[in-house]
């Protein structure tokens, strides 16, 4: 993957997989290098940030790679090895229960068993805090007396060390209450309390012990609790009321599943801005990007405005604070650098934040943010607007990530997006400034159109990016989506994209090609162009968000054939991932009887996947408010590609919001604010 070897000013290099460095270590995966992130797509991962809990399917925590509870970056119990009769239970399962907790069971021959079958059978319940509960239940004809232990352990290592594989050593434990403690060298602490109180603790091996009676039919249960010293400036749970209890039912019953599963996550993500606790935000992904609030978390508010607009709310506050004030670059957001994969130098987070900030405010308003927030956050959105004015320049397109280029689409598209939308918000506010920016948008989109549109025999596509002196990246990418995406002006009509209808088509039609449709979803880079990778998260891989861009994009295009594959690919997939999706997975081809490929390092759960999912589910319905204009109206997609649909729990004005969608496309709205005039 290419780095700018010297970051823009005020941009930081940033992998798109690795966190941020950090102190402290931890044991290394056998095998691997240093900075190579621990494989983690086979891994549970219950979630309740700040704390987060990294298991294998048998349920032992071993301290091998990333396994581990963690709590505010810190890994608080990297070793819980259980074993019943001096043998460890044998692995029958393990499965997520809900976003913030697995269960494990196990079975195992106690000494006198006969023949083959298991007499005592052990379930594991592990919350994201580390709390477990360990059930012991015997099926044995006979009383039987079974001495249970638990070797537990600790580096206390950062986040970020575990992430980049520094070996640090256990730390040795004390005797504290009734379980162990273990203090670092820089006096953080973490303990472990057992519920009943252990018939034996060694500390010098991190050992609890018991001896469980069990007459037949009966059972014991075990608890463990997890207590760790709070990091500073880390607050309480977000309560999970932030986000409502939508439900989608129909004919692929497997809506529900998937909706019920990305609520759940995205209510896990949550996290409370340091500076302000108030204002809620979305991490971006577990277990590596638990960090301050980014450019994908803003994407991510935004996908899951059918939830409500709190926290968009939140996110836009917390990303507000960050804003440049002062000098040349005053209104823009900070951001690092992020690999764009093996043709293109890296891009700025901060220059497609500022971008989406105006975006997300103006829809926010149509979904009925309100009028507080708005005028709070108004004057933010204004300077981000008059920083894209300004750095539009006269060649009327925007650089990213400095002056001198390249040209990239997708910003180009964000840019676009960004002066429509943000004329329609102060236009509506009576605020000074939409004329321009409309100006800059109309002459943005005629200098796209004559300059990164590549013509040839197949009909031509649009260039990824371009140079100011004249250089052309021809390569096709799933990043031609958000050409399709323009966003809504009040009044529920969509703005006017950056290409023409014969562009569009022929952008459609490509998006729906094998080249980039690989039956799972759409690939970030074509099969057929060079450097093709199916893992590369910008060379190849499927990314949820780009696919979820392209569901709405294609929809409310008209182009519901493509919309529909994609969609279908979309629910497949996160089936097979138990409805948890991945940020990405492999971009491999379908074929009959195979599974998507996961991807070693990919986030599980992730904003932008969870939230990608609520927005190419509300696209089959076309849900168009406009709360300020006590509107709304639903244009779903004719073709019905789920059939019969329902989706209920959503909001719109602030108040529940009900639509249906018939088998014939035809959509009606079943529950909606007071006063809000339906329309079709």
């Amino acid at each position: 993957m290419v780095l700018s070897p010297v970051p823009a000013p005020g941009h930081p290099a940033e992998h798109p997989l690795r966190p941020p460095a950090a102190g402290g270590g931890t044991a290394g995966v056998p095998g691997s290098r240093p900075g190579e992130l621990p494989p983690v797509h086979d891994a549970l991962l219950c979630v309740a940030l700040p704390a987060f809990a990294v298991s294998p399917e048998h349920g032992q925590l071993t301290g091998r790679g990333a396994e581990g509870v963690y709590a505010s970056g810190r890994r608080l119990l990297s070793r819980s090895v259980l074993r019943v009769a001096g043998r460890e239970p044998v692995p029958l399962q393990g499965r997520l229960a809900t976003a913030d907790r697995a269960v494990f069971v196990g079975a195992l021959r106690v000494p006198g068993d006969t023949g083959p079958d298991p007499g005592v059978t052990v379930e594991r319940s592990r919350g994201a805090d580390g709390a477990e509960r360990i059930t012991l239940r015997s099926a044995c004809p006979r009383p039987v007396r079974v001495p249970v232990e638990v070797a537990l352990g600790t580096d206390l290592a950062e986040l970020g060390a575990v992430a980049s594989g520094r070996p640090c050593p256990e730390l040795r434990p004390s005797v504290h209450g009734t379980g162990l403690r273990w203090t670092a060298p820089d006096g953080r602490s973490v303990a472990v309390t057992a519920d009943p109180a252990p018939t034996d603790s060694l500390a010098a091996v991190g050992v609890l012990r018991w001896e469980a009676d069990l007459a037949p039919g009966t059972a014991t249960t075990l608890h463990l609790r997890v207590h760790a010293e709070r990091a500073p400036g880390a607050g309480g749970r977000p309560g999970g009321h932030l986000l409502p209890d939508a439900r989608a039912e129909g004919d692929d019953r497997r809506t529900g599943a998937l909706l019920r599963a990305c609520v759940e996550d995205l209510r896990a993500l949550l996290q409370r801005d340091p500076a302000r606790p108030a204002d809620i935000h979305l991490a971006a992904g577990v277990p590596w990007r638990c960090g301050p609030v980014t450019a994908e978390a803003l994407w991510a508010a935004r996908m899951a405005l059918p939830l409500g607009t709190r926290l968009a709310a939140g996110t836009l506050r917390a990303l507000g604070r960050t804003q440049v004030t002062g000098g040349a670059e005053s209104g823009r957001l900070p951001g690092p650098l992020r690999d764009a994969g093996a043709h293109l130098p890296p891009r700025c987070t901060g220059v497609e934040a500022t971008l989406a900030f105006p975006v997300v405010l103006a829809e926010a308003r149509r979904w009925g943010l309100p009028v507080a927030d708005l005028d709070e956050l108004l004057p933010v959105a204004e300077r981000c607007l008059g920083w894209l004015r300004r750095a539009l320049g006269a060649d009327g397109l925007l650089p990213d990530p400095a002056p001198g280029g390249p040209w990239r689409a997708e910003t180009q598209a964000h840019a676009h997006r960004a002066a429509l939308l943000g004329a329609d918000l102060l236009d509506a506010c009576g605020r000074p400034g939409g004329a321009e920016l409309r100006a800059a948008a109309r002459t943005l989109r005629e200098r796209f159109r004559s300059t990164f549109w590549i013509d040839d025999p197949s009909g031509g596509r649009p260039a990824a990016a371009r140079a100011p002196e004249g250089r052309s990246w021809p390569q096709l990418g799933g990043w031609a989506a958000h050409l399709l995406d323009t966003g809504l002006l009040d009044g529920g009509r969509y703005a006017q994209g950056l290409l023409d209808r014969t562009e569009t088509e022929q952008v459609a039609r490509l998006l729906g090609t094998p080249a980039l449709d690989t039956g799972w979803g759409l690939r970030g880079l074509g099969a057929k162009e060079p450097g093709h990778n199916p893992f590369g998260h910008r060379a190849g891989a499927v990314r949820v968000h780009e696919t979820a861009v392209a569901v709405a994009g294609l929809a409310a295009a008209g182009y519901e054939k493509e919309a529909a594959s994609l969609v279908r690919g979309l629910l497949d997939a996160a089936e097979h991932f138990g409805h948890r999706l991945p940020e990405m997975y492999a971009g491999e081809q379908r074929t009959a009887g195979a599974r998507p490929v996961p991807h070693p390092a990919a986030c599980r759960p992730a904003a932008v996947a969870a939230a990608g999912a609520v927005h190419a589910l509300a696209a089959l319905a076309g849900i168009r408010p406009d709360a300020p204009g006590r509107s709304v109206a639903v244009h779903p997609m004719a073709s019905a590609p789920l059939g019969e649909l329902r989706l209920s729990g959503l909001v719109v004005a602030g108040e529940p919001f009900t639509v249906r969608v018939s088998r014939l496309g035809l959509g009606m709205v079943e529950e909606a604010a007071e006063g809000l005039q339906l329309g079709v």
